[in-house]
């Protein structure tokens, strides 16, 4: 799991490879913290408390905006993805349904999945 650390020997990773994984590990601590603020937020009975944890939960989504924005400049997958799915009204799932193919037919469609790397 990428919070673990890389998975594979970083000397045989490329400087890209280790930066994608380094801006993965820190979206998903941003996103950890936006739960864990939330929560609390939510539990809060003090009203300038529970301002203070709603204010730092929001700064947590906007670091975790920043990365999820440096993959999408990085790597054409992620664009595409972005590009297909945020943003749109309707239903999520039904939304990838409409691509054509989906899992059930790889074919229809490719992203270049294994090249991630502009």
């Amino acid at each position: 799991m990428a919070h673990e650390g890389f998975h594979e020997d970083p000397n045989q990773l490329s400087d890209f490879a280790k930066d994608y994984h380094r801006i993965i590990q820190s979206t998903m601590e941003e996103l950890e913290a936006v739960d864990w603020y939330n929560q609390r937020a939510e539990c809060a009975t003090d009203a300038e408390a529970k301002a203070i944890m709603e204010h730092n939960r929001d700064e947590e989504i906007e670091h975790a905006c920043m990365g999820l924005e440096w993959l999408r400049k990085n790597s054409p997958v992620w664009d595409a993805m972005m590009r297909e799915f945020l943003f749109k009204d309707g239903n999520i799932v039904g939304n990838e349904a409409n691509m054509g193919g989906g899992e059930s037919n790889p074919t229809q469609r490719s992203l270049n999945i294994g090249n991630n790397k502009k």
